[in-house]
């Protein structure tokens, strides 16, 4: 555990100090990206205007004969691309698989400057953050970065789960955390071989009203507590979570109501392996008009939070407030972005 005085020290002669806060970024979807298929990479110039964030994947769904290929197109995109806004993320290989040290190398090294997030996969605990977070510090170093490269954990296994509150606090290069469903499925033995949403056998039943009479069920959702522990884990820690993928996309509306959870508990955004799933998120992740017009009677009828008055027959207070300021602020984002969403918004 580092001192508090020391939370913020560099980590390497040499490397850039570590950030006091996040970037203020529009992230609603993180796009991967298979970089070793050429035809896929050349839309990268296109996807610039289309996603908030654009992920090389080098990780799962890379064939192992392929990776070498896929860091090389990962290189070459970064290389050719003049992202503006848009952010440069990289999902490397596990820590402890044979090509997670080329990855990092290879990618600090060469594009270092345009890399945004490093996004981690199978995260177990805080001393695989503080392994990633002295090995970035040195190659920033070695390589002259000017400022740090932000770490993303992908929370995948339940011994991750265990210690998400640790993970989130591990250093100031956390950026945040997704939810990773069909790994962290495998880890707890969960029986499903879905990517992500519900399973139409995880329901409760209705009481009994008459015998033998049929009882309504309700579908539950499997991920609703992982979800609010990792949101309150990055909350208390001023990180981001995330939503990871939704693998069934001959299903929109599933998918748009699993974000949407995601959403109202408290995630920035969400995953999309197909282009289908860019406008989903950007819907989802983006907050409603209706929601942004009443958010801002609160904010001005209570210009400095304090009081009570009633809106439309209801109270609202301190606490309404503050909710209404997060909409707000984040309609803001999306609007500086979006000119549809700002004529949306009327801002």
């Amino acid at each position: 555990m580092k001192a508090p005085r020391r939370y913020f020290d560099p980590l390497a002669i040499g490397a850039p100090r570590p950030l006091l806060e996040l970037p203020l970024r529009l992230e609603r979807m993180i796009h991967f990206v298979p970089p070793h298929n050429e035809k896929v990479r050349a839309k990268a110039p296109e996807l610039v205007g289309q996603v908030d964030v654009v992920l090389g994947n080098l990780e799962d769904a890379i064939p192992a004969e392929s990776k070498q290929a896929a860091r090389e197109g990962l290189i070459a995109m970064a290389k050719t691309t003049d992202f503006g806004s848009t952010g440069l993320w990289a999902r490397v290989n596990a820590l402890n698989s044979p090509w997670f040290i080329d990855d990092m190398t290879r990618l600090v090294g060469e594009i270092g400057d345009k890399l945004d997030v490093v996004m981690a996969p199978k995260i177990e605990g805080e001393w695989d953050i503080h392994f990633i977070d002295q090995y970035l510090a040195l190659l920033e170093a070695r390589y002259g970065l000017k400022r740090p490269i932000l770490v993303h954990a992908i929370l995948e296994t339940a011994q991750g789960v265990n210690h998400v509150e640790a993970i989130a606090a591990a250093s100031p290069r956390m950026h945040g955390m997704s939810l990773g469903p069909a790994d962290l499925a495998a880890s707890r033995a969960m029986k499903t071989t879905r990517v992500g949403g519900g399973h139409p056998d995880y329901r409760v039943l209705a009481d009994a009203v008459e015998p033998h009479a049929e009882r309504v069920s309700f579908q539950q959702d499997p991920w609703h507590y992982t979800i609010a522990r990792m949101v309150d884990a990055c909350a208390a820690n001023g990180v981001k979570p995330f939503y990871g993928p939704f693998g069934d996309f001959s299903d929109p509306a599933a998918c748009e109501a699993q974000f949407r959870n995601a959403f109202l508990l408290g995630c920035v955004g969400a995953w999309t392996l197909h282009p289908s799933q860019i406008a989903i998120a950007k819907r989802v992740f983006s907050p409603d008009p209706a929601e942004v017009a009443f958010a801002r009677k609160i904010l001005a009828a209570m210009p400095d939070g304090s009081g009570a008055v009633m809106i439309d027959g209801k109270m609202q207070d301190d606490a309404t407030w503050k909710q209404a300021r997060v909409i707000v602020d984040l309609a803001r984002q999306v609007a500086a972005k979006d000119a549809d969403y700002a004529a949306l918004y009327r801002f």
